[in-house]
């Protein structure tokens, strides 16, 4: 049976190059951490685990870009994020990538998109 669109938080929770909204997605059968920020104008998700090491992005809930916001950094290790792509540009994990989540925005609020 296929799941709906489920939402994951307002539209205006999400400010440009501010905090991500943490939620959770099942990923081949398991549970997992997932992130989903704004930046130019657009809205991105991914699955809160490095490319480099299976470890999560933020250092503090919500805390996926750097100082400059302009990119996503992962704490542990420096791998450095494209934010709309998810490709890494730097680090360890150069050349790879975040596992996207595929969301939509209407009517001023974000959705994981329907599965099924």
């Amino acid at each position: 049976m296929a799941d709906g669109p489920r939402l994951i938080c307002a539209s205006a929770d999400l400010t440009e190059g501010g905090a991500g909204i943490r939620f959770e997605v099942q990923w081949y059968g398991e549970t997992a951490p997932a992130f989903a920020i704004r930046f130019r104008g657009q809205v991105r998700a991914y699955i809160n685990r490095c490319a480099h090491v299976p470890v999560e992005l933020d250092w503090q809930e919500g805390a996926f870009f750097d100082a400059d916001q302009r990119f996503l950094i992962c704490a542990t290790h420096g791998a450095t994020y494209e934010p709309l792509t998810g490709v890494c540009v730097l680090g360890p994990c150069r050349g790879r990538r975040l596992v996207p989540i595929e969301i939509d925005e209407v009517g001023g609020e974000i959705f994981l998109r329907a599965s099924g």
